[in-house]
């Protein structure tokens, strides 16, 4: 059950970056930083042992780095949701992370201006990614259409595909999908398979990839 405090733990090598990040978080009278991490191994125990709802972390780590961390906690503790911090916007780092389980990435420059929009977004289910990686990913999927001429993609999904394409892209599992719009769950099932090969997508995390693209989710 959701409380009204969003506990945080925080992961970085840098302390000063912990100490930073830190002070943008507690402004928030709703957050509570439960504790800091100096590498991924730490942050992998301190989540077991901690339990907070939101790990944000960074890539480039010691001894473990953020990536293998996040993929270790999305498996052992589904209910924390991780949001990444990189330097990179690169679309390769982006899906590795969505990958790993992360349901946010940010631009470290761009930490004190999304940070707080990033924790709220996970926590209530829904994925989020720093305006400068949108854009990137906008402008890579405008140059592949024209590459490959082809029309816009989204306009091969029916208006109810469109609809299951965004409540995917934003966390939610078939049966939640099903019970949201009173369908059976084969259903839903069948809309996602069918939506999968029209985009010619594969995974989820593609998925939630091409929503930011098209803008249906931030």
């Amino acid at each position: 059950m959701m409380t009204n405090t969003t506990r945080i733990l925080i992961a970085d090598d840098h302390a000063i970056m912990r100490s930073g990040l830190r002070m943008i978080l507690e402004k928030q009278p709703d957050f509570e930083v439960v504790g800091d991490a100096p590498d991924g191994r730490a942050a992998v125990q301190m989540t077991a042992s901690l339990n907070p709802d939101v790990v944000v972390m960074d890539i480039a780590m010691p001894n473990l780095n953020g990536i293998d961390a996040t993929r270790q906690i999305a498996a052992e503790h589904p209910q924390t949701a991780v949001v990444v911090l990189s330097m990179n916007s690169d679309e390769a780092y982006i899906m590795r992370a969505l990958k790993a389980g992360a349901k946010a990435y940010l631009l470290k420059d761009s930490a004190d201006a999304d940070l707080i929009q990033a924790v709220r977004s996970v926590r209530e289910g829904k994925s989020f990614f720093s305006p400068a990686v949108s854009r990137t990913l906008l402008e890579d999927y405008v140059r592949n259409l024209r590459d490959r001429g082809v029309e816009d993609s989204y306009d091969l999904l029916s208006a109810r595909e469109r609809e299951i394409l965004q409540l995917i892209a934003e966390g939610k599992a078939n049966k939640e999908i099903a019970a949201i719009l009173n369908l059976s769950l084969h259903t839903v099932e069948t809309h996602r398979a069918r939506i999968l090969q029209k985009l010619n997508l594969h995974t989820v995390p593609e998925l939630i990839l091409y929503a930011v693209r098209k803008g249906i989710i931030s």
